[in-house]
């Protein structure tokens, strides 16, 4: 990376919520001496920001329709973090400023359409300028991604093949729902119904495969909304499973299928083994299709419009600080052996914990020493085990073990 770029790394959407907590994290836990910027479309907002955190950082005014002003900001800076979404209508122009640039580049979005417009759009410029562009950079999808990453290194060191059936479990979490996050779904949820070849991309298990004629017919693979009976307990549909699983397989394509060409990838929720757990995850099923089938229509997309929380708004610091999530990937392999990777951490999933992700991950883009990759990523292709280390530093649990 050019030594003439002026920061480490710049905030975009610093004046958002979870721009806001990015921000306050990168201030108490970045190294001395980062060199950190907050970005954003009004220089008033982002002085308020920067009052409110205590610091001395520059700021730098880029709105999203501002073609000149996100190159300047792209060509200024080693990395990006980026919390303007929802990301399908926002996110390209920066995607594309920063692949011109050479410049790295990490988002929280949780919109498959958006991430294949990148991938289609912008990965072979992106790789022939060296940039990494990294997507999923939050609770979608660095758990997932990171677990089966691990759990894949960890069967090949053992000499125990390649991974096949492999599943994550949402063992438990807490935490609260943003505006910004129900702006995403109503803004995929719009495109899909209305357009039916995007509905049959994300319906593809292989939506984010870079070689999708090339990937394996494994049909179903779990993202039905089923409860079932498994291991002692009951399960149900995980709501970010649509979006994970999909990035997860883009890792195993991206890495010449490592993780195995039988490798079958599905994410569930669990809700225990007593009487009342399979109502749970009955009603847990129908909650999530209730949600996506009202916001797809007019009548009563109006009335969830005034019960959930719009655009700037996210649970308060006592529901972060209360937070919490474990989720566990469980794999076989080739040869019969199991393993079982837990990845957790304290704080909101969604912001306390995912504000540490995201922060993390810009600093392992522009400080880390990182395997040579460059184009459209994901958070294991781009960063993989620096990753899982910045993690654990910061007061995650990343371990695997041999069943």
């Amino acid at each position: 990376m050019p030594s003439s770029r002026t920061y480490d790394v710049v905030v975009h959407g610093a004046t958002g919520f979870v721009g806001r907590l990015t921000a306050a994290y990168l201030a108490k836990a970045a190294p001395a001496g980062t060199r950190i910027a907050l970005g954003g479309r009004s220089a008033q907002r982002l002085e308020g920001v920067r009052t409110e955190l205590g610091v001395d950082w520059p700021l730098v005014v880029a709105d999203s329709s501002d073609t000149a002003a996100l190159r300047a900001l792209a060509e200024s800076t080693t990395a990006v973090a980026t919390t303007v979404g929802p990301y399908a209508r926002y996110g390209l122009p920066l995607v594309e400023a920063c692949a011109a640039a050479g410049t790295h580049y990490a988002d929280l979005t949780g919109e498959v359409l958006f991430v294949r417009d990148s991938a289609d759009r912008f990965h072979d410029a992106a790789r022939a300028s060296g940039a990494r562009i990294v997507h999923a950079c939050g609770f979608d999808s660095i758990p997932s991604d990171l677990g089966v990453l691990l759990t894949a290194e960890r069967a090949r060191a053992d000499g125990a093949g390649e991974l096949t059936d492999t599943t994550l479990l949402l063992v438990s979490a807490r935490g609260g729902v943003s505006g910004g996050t129900i702006d995403s779904l109503r803004n995929q949820v719009d495109v899909i119904t209305s357009d039916r070849a995007q509905r049959k991309v994300v319906a593809d298990p292989y939506a984010l495969s870079p070689a999708r004629a090339a990937e394996p017919d494994l049909g179903e693979q779990g993202d039905a909304l089923g409860v079932r009976r498994e291991e002692g307990r009951w399960t149900g549909p995980f709501v970010m499973a649509p979006f994970n699983t999909r990035i997860v397989r883009r890792s195993n394509a991206l890495q010449d299928w490592a993780y195995g060409r039988s490798f079958r990838y599905r994410e569930v929720m669990g809700f225990g083994s007593t009487p009342v757990a399979p109502l749970l995850a009955a009603a847990t099923a129908g909650g999530v299709l209730a949600t996506g089938l009202g916001l797809a229509f007019r009548p009563t997309r109006l009335l969830l419009d005034k019960v959930l929380p719009a655009p700037g708004e996210g649970p308060s610091e006592k529901t972060r600080e209360k937070g919490h999530f474990t989720v566990q990937v469980t794999a076989s392999t080739t040869s019969g052996a199991r393993y079982r990777t837990t990845v957790s951490a304290k704080g909101d999933p969604g912001y306390a914990a995912t504000a540490v992700m995201l922060g993390e991950s810009a600093l392992s883009l522009a400080l880390d020493d990182l395997p040579a990759a460059a184009g459209v990523l994901t958070p294991a292709t781009a960063m993989g085990d620096p990753l899982a280390d910045r993690l654990r530093a910061a007061g995650f649990t990343l371990t695997t073990e041999r069943l």
